[in-house]
């Protein structure tokens, strides 16, 4: 089997060839892996996760995911997974006003970096790509960083076919663009707490809650809808010894993440709660990749009790 560093130089590699030839050896790859039987999926999925991975009948939450990445191609998807056409999504379901509290407020959106007008930013701010996830770059003091190095690193982003060899469809045909927001920090400068939320047909049924991201101190814990901590964690992320204390806009939070994953059988709902407001950080369709490992293994089947898959929803 492939490790990861292997993978990551062929994806490095084939950014060097078009979009379009990337997009049509990833169907090849695609139907190759169907044709049999998703074996390398399988073993993969099996070393990481810990339990065989069922697409004839899936079961568990990971299972589910894996089978929404191959079948379900609901445009919403591409919509809903772009971060920056999201928010006209947001807009549609929330109204103006609404959509306009829980909306990151947004500097400068272009596909052409070099013209980011970095003389009248603000001093803390955020860029990343609208068409992936895990690549962003946090600016705290724009002094302590060069234009060139941004544009840089944009432009490396901008050549990333994202998803494409994970089967990930939804990002697939999303025009990519670079975007520059707002930097959310509380009043002693930290980030806010981010609170990831499991919706399935428009219930939300589990809230996870990360606080010190992109830190080695980084805390996590999974709540149920009272705020009662759950006996269950993802190896390699702490979990916290002391339970978050419940925020003020639980119920706030909770309703608008289920608004916002009204359209769609199962969606996560990622929010920031910032000293009592709330931010959308993303809607998320693929959680890890359908790779997520949980302990004890059966909450994986737990939570994906709670989604209703039926073969007249995903479309070939």
């Amino acid at each position: 089997m492939e490790t990861e560093k292997k993978k990551s130089r062929k994806r490095n590699y084939m950014h060097h060839f078009p979009s379009g030839v990337n997009k049509f050896y990833a169907d090849i790859k695609l139907n190759m892996d169907r044709l049999l039987g998703f074996k390398k999926l399988k073993a993969q999925y099996l070393s990481r996760v810990g339990h065989e991975l069922n697409l004839d009948s899936p079961r568990s939450f990971n299972e589910k995911t894996i089978w929404k990445k191959i079948y379900d191609r609901n445009p919403l998807l591409v919509r809903t997974a772009d971060k920056y056409a999201v928010r006209s999504y947001v807009t549609d379901m929330l109204g103006d006003q609404e959509a306009e509290k829980i909306l990151i407020p947004l500097y400068y959106v272009t596909d052409t970096p070099e013209s980011i007008p970095f003389g009248t930013l603000p001093d803390d701010f955020v860029v990343k790509p609208n068409h992936g996830s895990q690549m962003h770059l946090i600016v705290k003091g724009k002094n302590k960083i060069t234009a060139e190095q941004i544009i840089k690193k944009c432009r490396e982003w901008l050549k990333i076919d994202y998803g494409l060899y994970g089967h990930e469809w939804a990002y697939r045909n999303i025009p990519k663009k670079i975007i520059v927001e707002k930097l959310l920090q509380t009043r002693s400068g930290g980030l806010p707490d981010d609170f990831k939320l499991y919706c399935f047909h428009g219930k939300c049924r589990l809230i996870r809650v990360s606080q010190n991201r992109f830190s080695d101190g980084e805390l996590s814990a999974y709540f149920d809808l009272d705020w009662n901590m759950l006996p269950v964690h993802n190896p390699g992320y702490e979990l916290t010894k002391t339970p978050f204390k419940k925020p003020s806009g639980l119920g706030r939070i909770i309703s608008l993440s289920e608004k916002l994953s009204e359209k769609f059988d199962a969606v996560r709902v990622d929010l920031y709660n910032l000293e009592g407001e709330t931010y959308l950080g993303e809607l998320t369709h693929y959680d890890a990749s359908g790779m997520a490992r949980f302990e004890p293994e059966s909450f994986d089947y737990e939570l994906g009790s709670f989604w209703e898959t039926t073969r007249n929803y995903w479309k070939q």
